[in-house]
């Protein structure tokens, strides 16, 4: 089974390499995606580019990928799901959740000379992060590569309705499935609230399990991909 794997901001496709290693080892082919702006230096990179950056990859494999976004990837997830649902077997959304038509991709944090940069770990202090030492998170705050303000700032589009047939698999690190759930019926999560076969599994981790759980983080992979 091929696994895209799409990593969360201010990440490229290097942050899967113990979670890609251990879903080689249970014989499928990881993915792992360094997007336009991920470190090319170009910061003037686009939501867009990077849509057709995960496009292309789902277009690239053989068969029908399983497509995993992390945290704001999630949104990039969806949106490959609603472009070619056709293509992709399911979709699995780490430690977030999938903005809906006409949002902004991910405008979190303050913009600065064209790029949004990591903002520090005091926004994440307490469940996020609980579980990153002190030496991980000098290394991830020393690597973090700015988001391109394109990227953070792009409208989300969605347009077939017909994503919501697409089977959706929630991960939940740093939240329960309670939680999730809670917050998918109170019309939070409106895109979530309307698919079909939504699955939720838990993860005891913080908001990073590709650093902090990658075995464990591969073979619930490995699950989905073979349910």
């Amino acid at each position: 089974m091929d696994i895209l794997l799409i990593a969360g901001l201010w990440l490229d496709g290097s942050a899967w390499d113990d979670v890609a290693s251990a879903l080689r080892s249970l014989g499928h082919r990881p993915v792992p995606l360094t997007l336009p702006g991920q470190g090319d230096g170009s910061a003037a990179a686009t939501l867009d580019d990077q849509v057709a950056a995960v496009l292309d990859a789902v277009d690239a494999t053989s068969g029908k990928p399983v497509v995993v976004g992390h945290s704001a990837a999630c949104t990039l997830a969806w949106m490959a799901a609603d472009a070619r649902l056709d293509k992709i077997s399911a979709v699995v959304l780490i430690g977030g959740f999938p903005a809906a038509d006409g949002k902004p991709y991910a405008d979190f944090f303050e913009l600065r000379d064209g790029v949004m940069p990591f903002p520090g770990w005091a926004p994440f202090e307490g469940p996020d992060s609980a579980d990153l030492d002190e030496e991980a998170r000098r290394t991830f705050a020393a690597t973090a590569i700015p988001v391109p303000e394109g990227v953070a700032t792009g409208i989300v589009r969605l347009t077939d309705e017909r994503r919501f047939k697409v089977p959706v698999v929630v991960i939940c690190p740093e939240f329960t499935p309670a939680q999730a759930e809670e917050w998918i019926d109170a019309g939070d999560v409106p895109e979530l609230a309307r698919v079909e076969h939504l699955d939720f599994v838990d993860l005891d981790s913080g908001h990073w399990p590709m650093h902090t759980k990658p075995a464990e983080l591969a073979r619930l992979l490995a699950a989905t991909g073979t349910a």
